[in-house]
């Protein structure tokens, strides 16, 4: 299983950019897909989340402004990301929570992407 995302780059202060992250290999089942981000010095965080069946959860420091979806026929998850903040700088990195057909489902990782939010 692989997961590529693509999207990131700079872009100045109240800017947007969204995110794509592409799901390949052996994919039988998707339960969550999500998005985390990654600051240096400080811990991994949540950004946002989709579960399979619709429902959707958010940092709070993104709510109002980030947008998850997610294409099952794809194997997509978007991350729309509007009025952008200095402080979302960071690399994003895809997660997916996916079983390959055993019944037991693990946690991947895309390799992540930069998103620089700067003047």
């Amino acid at each position: 299983v692989q997961l590529v995302e693509s999207g990131g780059g700079l872009v100045q202060p109240g800017g947007s950019l969204r995110l794509s992250c592409v799901g390949s290999g052996s994919i039988f089942s998707i339960y969550s897909m999500g998005w985390y981000r990654v600051v240096p010095g400080k811990q991994r965080e949540l950004v946002a989340t989709a579960i399979k069946g619709g429902s959707t959860n958010y940092a709070d420091s993104v709510k109002g402004r980030f947008t998850i979806s997610r294409d099952d026929d794809k194997k997509t998850v978007y991350l729309q990301m509007n009025s952008l903040k200095r402080e979302d700088t960071a690399v994003y990195y895809c997660n997916g929570h996916i079983t390959t057909g055993s019944g037991h489902y693990r946690d991947y990782w895309g390799q992540g992407t930069q998103v620089t939010v700067s003047s």
